[in-house]
């Protein structure tokens, strides 16, 4: 169940994606024009990265840190709980400092830097920092724009602090003389609104607006000059903003009374745009401007100043007082500012003048490689991962715009990994097969991000990830049998034989333990005779074997490892026991009588060579220890 799925904005003719948070309690439904039904319908058939709603808030420039700008889990209706569990963070686009920060015990957004609008924008208004709300598990990205307000806190200056007129004594009652603007940091209301003079008896003030909505001052002549009575004026001209508490600048009006001259510089057109790509080199010539005066000799002679330009452009741009000529004289960067205004002063000898307006428009320059940022990393990963298995998320950003900031990713090839496009730059970095830890323990995962420009710059990271072992190989004897000789009438303890069994697997899992199973030979428990070491696996006699009871018999040898849960295998052992002359003959017949003589009756006429008598003997023992038998006998007399 969605809630608020969709929403149309008729102001702004955008269709807007809701809340992601799920609430079936609260079921809210929109109604669609069939147009925007279908496109509906087209987003359930071909399902869309989910984009969550735009967050906004406004904040004054120069708060302190840690002032509280809002609450982000009480504008995402989430539990403050789940932001530190789906590991919630603030980022930016670029590198670009960040203003903002999240406490995840409180789900507070907070100043992290004290803001000054008037570096961060300059004069764009409106001036707002884009950052993005990242919750992993699922991933889901917000955005967030901070509205920063300007306050009053830059007063009005002007470029000159003293201002010099040279007026001739003829000029006409009425006649204008163009004021130098004053420049004033601040925007709006709080920057400059108003200019006045101090009061004297020839000139007065009239104030105006530029083209663009500025102000700007002119002096006008209300009574004629006399220099044989006064060659000097000096004049206090102050610049206001609109600002509370309102801030003011000065300057001094110096006018030296000259003789004629009636015509002021025109400029060969009103406004100068120029187009100029970022990393021009110092010394490069931008535009000349150029305004003419119809006065001839001295009255004719033009000189050019910026009469208003901002603190960040008088650092990267210069004019040339005799011939206009504008020069690069510091860095230019795209990213930084990409638009420059500033008006042209253009004055003659004796003080009339014009102005202009010069618009320099920054074109990008593929100068700024991808960046890759690691986001997280589940390191190391099981050797039983799923194909498909997300192993880290990445995220590219490049400062530069159009194609030189489109960027593909690749990850190099013979690794069973691939990366996942998701939300705007994220990356989800994936397995594509099942991983064996026997046969490859560890991976260098080489990402590269390559960006559109040309030609393309491109930037490439290595990650390290380990594969952890699971306990997947049972132990393997050497032998899938064993034969052991052991001569009877052994001592206890004696060693019998050694079985050996191999496990690949990691540690505890590939640590090999060695039992008997338990079994029984000739009615008698099998560990009676055997025992075998658990660690080394030789296998000793327990006690002392006898031929003759028995010659041979078997056992099992089981061998686990130490892995939860464990694996095992077992082999046969075959025990053979060898003889020894441990047994003397027995005479069966003739029957001893219990004396230590037998006798025979032999004929006296018996012949040699004759059968006298048979000996019948037995020996236990096998082999050559019963392949013959001697008789000791006496002379038969």
């Amino acid at each position: 169940m969605l809630i608020k799925l969709l929403e149309y904005h008729p102001s702004k003719n955008i269709l807007l994606l809701g809340r992601c948070n799920i609430k079936p309690s609260k079921m809210e439904y929109r109604l669609f024009s069939v147009p925007f039904f279908a496109f509906f319908v087209a987003l359930l058939l071909f399902p869309l990265k989910t984009v969550c709603e735009d967050l906004s808030y406004n904040i004054p420039e120069e708060t302190k840190r840690q002032y509280v700008i809002g609450n982000i889990a009480k504008d995402l209706n989430m539990d403050v709980k789940l932001l530190s569990a789906r590991k919630a963070r603030i980022d930016t686009d670029d590198s670009s400092k960040r203003y903002c920060d999240i406490n995840l015990n409180t789900g507070h957004l907070i100043v992290a830097e004290t803001i000054d609008r008037e570096e961060l924008c300059g004069s764009q208004n409106p001036c707002t920092l884009s950052y993005e709300l990242v919750l992993e598990n699922p991933l889901e990205v917000h955005r967030i724009i901070l509205q920063i307000e300007d306050i009053n806190d830059n007063a009005p200056r002007f470029a000159n602090e003293r201002i010099n007129f040279e007026i001739t004594e003829s000029a006409d009652k009425g006649q204008r003389f163009r004021l130098h603007e004053a420049h004033d940091s601040d925007i709006g209301q709080n920057g400059v609104n108003g200019y006045s003079l101090e009061k004297n008896k020839h000139f007065i003030l009239i104030v105006d607006r530029t083209a663009d909505g500025g102000k700007y001052a002119e002096l006008v002549l209300e009574k004629e000059l006399d220099r044989e009575q006064q060659k000097e004026i000096d004049m206090i001209l102050t610049a206001t903003d609109g600002g509370s508490p309102q801030r003011s600048g000065t300057a001094v009006i110096h006018i030296t009374v000259l003789d004629a001259n009636d015509n002021v510089p025109v400029f060969s057109q009103p406004v100068y745009k120029v187009t100029l790509a970022e990393n021009t080199p110092s010394g490069t010539e931008i535009i000349r401007v150029s305004a003419t005066d119809a006065d001839e000799g001295p009255n004719g002679e033009v000189t050019y100043e910026f009469s208003r330009i901002s603190d960040k452009a008088v650092k990267i741009f210069s004019i040339d007082k005799t011939t206009g000529q504008i020069l690069v004289i510091g860095e230019i960067d795209y990213e930084k500012d990409k638009k420059y205004e500033m008006g042209i002063h253009a004055q003659d000898t004796f003080g009339l003048s014009s102005t202009a307006k010069v618009i320099i428009d920054i074109t990008d320059v593929n100068d700024n490689p991808p960046r890759i940022i690691l986001k997280s990393l589940n390191n190391p990963i099981p050797e039983n991962s799923e194909p498909g298995t997300e192993v880290g998320i990445i995220n590219v950003q490049d400062k530069d715009s159009g194609e030189n900031r489109q960027i593909r990713c690749s990850v190099q090839q013979n690794v069973p990994f691939k990366l996942n496009p998701s939300v705007k730059n994220y990356f989800s970095l994936v397995t594509t097969k099942a991983l064996d830890r026997e046969k490859e323990s560890d991976y260098n995962i080489t990402i590269t991000a390559t960006d559109g420009g040309s030609p393309p710059l491109s930037t490439s990271m290595t990650i390290h990830l380990f594969v952890s072992d699971v306990n997947d190989n049972p132990p393997v004897f050497e032998q899938q049998s064993y034969s052991a000789y052991i001569r009877e009438n052994n001592k206890a303890g004696t060693s019998v034989c050694s079985v050996s069994a191999n496990d690949p697997d990691w540690r505890q899992n590939g640590t090999v333990l060695y039992s008997l199973v338990p079994s029984e030979v000739n009615g008698v428990p099998v560990s009676s005779f055997l025992s075998v070491n658990g660690d080394t696996g030789v296998i000793h006699a327990v006690r002392s074997f006898d031929y003759e009871q028995f010659r041979n018999f078997s056992v099992k040898v089981v061998a686990r490892d130490n892995g939860s849960p464990p694996l095992s295998s077992n082999v046969t052992v075959k025990v053979f026991i060898t003889d020894e002359n441990d047994n003397s003959p027995q005479i069966l017949y003739p029957v001893p009588d219990g004396k230590s003589l037998m006798t025979e009756m032999v004929p006296k006429a018996t012949l040699s060579g004759s059968l006298v008598s048979k000996v019948i003997a037995v020996d236990a023992d096998s082999g050559q220890n019963v392949s013959g038998y001697v008789c000791n006998h006496s002379s038969l007399r």
